[in-house]
């Protein structure tokens, strides 16, 4: 077999790489020109340079694949121009499994996110029959994730596409370049910046179990489903507490309301508007926190034979990570100065 996987030089779509590669895989991937390629130093690849808003570098790309891997996403919580996030999410999307349509491509996994499902008010554990809609999304990542699954979703009941969504939760793991926003919570912490928490909860799962579970999709996943890569539910002061462990420390912290937060976060984005930096809150994300964002793998566990390790093995692979390239250190590692 020979992948296509987009988003190969990031978090994820380097992890899916990997684990193409480990099982015997050709694999392409789809780069943009002058990105970072760190990740993907001394693999055996195929490089193919493109951008998902280009659709004729799409049409090279999938050109001669058998399976498309779509892990690529612009993800954040705060971005200047928010079009430019539903160009990539929602129709760079669409242009891609189009292209891969024409192409012949026999089969595809579309990385969407536990984003787009609804949560439980009582907050027990989600899973994929939860009911959600657009107007529950919260902030420009989480609605464009909706309606570019929304998308995929449609062209594979109209056009009979060989296509398997999987939702993973919150990867966390090494080789976390830019870092994502749970990377960032998590490098935050290692380095002595998270005097404070909210009560919230994510479910923390091994982002080389989250691209195992890609293959699985892959191999076993029913055309048009779509499965739950997660792992375990943990409150953030659980996981803040847990990397206080990894650290050797103990750390006493605030416990902060949302309604405290959100104006906080609101000044920080003015601020980050004007000098043109990333906030380091964001309205957005305050307002997710407010809810606890559990989930259940059960339905990939039991229809993939999705296995996933615990969050402190997933947390103690980031911390290390993170630390072995000098994230904490004034002066930053290769890999954070070109991320």
């Amino acid at each position: 077999m020979k992948a296509l996987v987009t988003g190969a030089n990031g978090f994820l779509g380097s992890a899916v790489t990997r684990c193409l590669l480990a099982a015997g895989h050709e694999v392409r991937c789809l780069v943009r020109p002058g990105s970072n390629r760190l990740n993907l130093d001394n693999l055996a690849i195929e490089f193919s340079e493109g951008d998902l808003r280009d659709t004729a570098s799409l049409r090279r790309a999938v050109a001669g694949c058998d399976s498309l891997f779509h892990a690529a996403a612009d993800y954040r919580f705060w971005i200047p121009d928010p079009e430019t996030m539903y160009d990539i999410n929602v129709g760079g999307t669409r242009a891609l499994i189009l292209a891969a349509a024409e192409a012949g491509i026999n089969r595809m996994v579309y990385t969407s996110s536990v984003a787009t499902l609804g949560l439980n008010a009582d907050g027990t554990p989600s899973d994929e029959e939860t009911p959600s809609s657009l107007a529950s999304m919260t902030g420009h990542y989480k609605r464009s994730k909706y309606l570019a699954e929304e998308s995929v979703q449609q062209l594979t009941d109209e056009l009979k596409l060989p296509l398997v969504i999987v939702n993973p939760s919150t990867p966390i793991g090494p080789r976390d370049i830019k870092p994502t926003p749970t990377g960032r919570m998590v490098l935050d912490t290692l380095c002595g910046r998270m005097p404070a928490y909210m009560n919230t909860g994510l479910n923390v799962a091994h982002v080389d179990d989250i691209a195992k579970g890609h293959l699985s999709a892959y191999t076993l996943g029913k055309v048009g489903e779509r499965y739950i890569l997660g792992g375990e539910n943990m409150t953030l002061l659980q996981i803040l507490r847990a990397i206080d462990e990894i650290r050797g420390i103990q750390v006493k912290r605030l416990n902060l309301p949302a309604n405290l937060v959100l104006p906080m976060a609101w000044v920080m984005e003015k601020a980050a508007t004007f000098a043109g930096n990333e906030p380091r809150a964001t309205v957005d994300s305050v307002r997710m926190a407010k809810k606890v964002m559990f989930f259940s793998s059960e339905k990939a566990k039991r229809e993939l034979g999705y296995q996933y390790r615990p969050a402190a093995e997933a947390l103690m692979d980031a911390v290390s990570w993170f630390e072995e390239n000098g994230y904490c250190r004034g002066t930053s590692s290769r890999l954070l100065k070109q991320a």
